[in-house]
Parts: C-alpha cells; sequence; structure tokens
C-alpha cells in the first residue's frame, strides 16, 4: 500500500474542482496540493455513505483491490473511475479510500 491522499470534506466548491456525476461529488485534485489534500463537496443528492460525506478519509494506491477490500466493511464498493478502481471501506473507525490503477 501506497500513501496517495487525505480528504478533507468542504462547505463550499472550491476554483478548480472536477465534477465526478455518478457520485455527485466535486473533487480537487490532490496531486497538486503540497501537503496531498483532496477537497471534496457533495450535492445534497449524493449516493454516498453518509460516513464518505461527513468524515475524512485516507487514501491509498494498491496492488489489487479486492484483496484490499476483503474482510472489510465496505461503504462504497469497487468502482470505475476511467483510469482505475476505487472503493470505500471503513476500518479501525476511519474511512479509507482504496485507488487500483489500471494496468
Amino acid at each position: 500500500m501506497k500513501y496517495l491522499h487525505t480528504g478533507m470534506i468542504v462547505g463550499e466548491k472550491l476554483p478548480d474542482m472536477i465534477y465526478m456525476e455518478p457520485l455527485k461529488v466535486w473533487v480537487t485534485d490532490a496531486s497538486k496540493d503540497k501537503y496531498a489534500i483532496e477537497f471534496l463537496y457533495f450535492e445534497v443528492d449524493s449516493p454516498m455513505a453518509a460516513a464518505i460525506q461527513e468524515q475524512p478519509h485516507v487514501a491509498y494506491e494498491v496492488e489489487d483491490i479486492d484483496a484490499a477490500l476483503e474482510g472489510k466493511s465496505i461503504l462504497w464498493p469497487k468502482m470505475d473511475v476511467g483510469g482505475a478502481y476505487i472503493a470505500f471501506v471503513y476500518d479501525n473507525d476511519t474511512v479509507v479510500e482504496f485507488y487500483q490503477p489500471k494496468k
């Protein structure tokens, strides 16, 4: 596992946010932030789990997202987001995002 970013919830859209339509969330590019922070603004009708919308999360790149999900409490199942797969789990009282780039 490799650390990618920390996701922080904000109460309003920020400049340069990208809209992820299926999730109804606006996000910044954490790779452009000096502290690797991804800011998220959720639309009122976002289908994502309340824990994802209300708590910060930590994201990790994994080699095998299916293996990383085994035995975990899944908040959002594996999803294809273009160049990668993502999923969210609740582990040790923490929201965790797994990110697997496509090969």
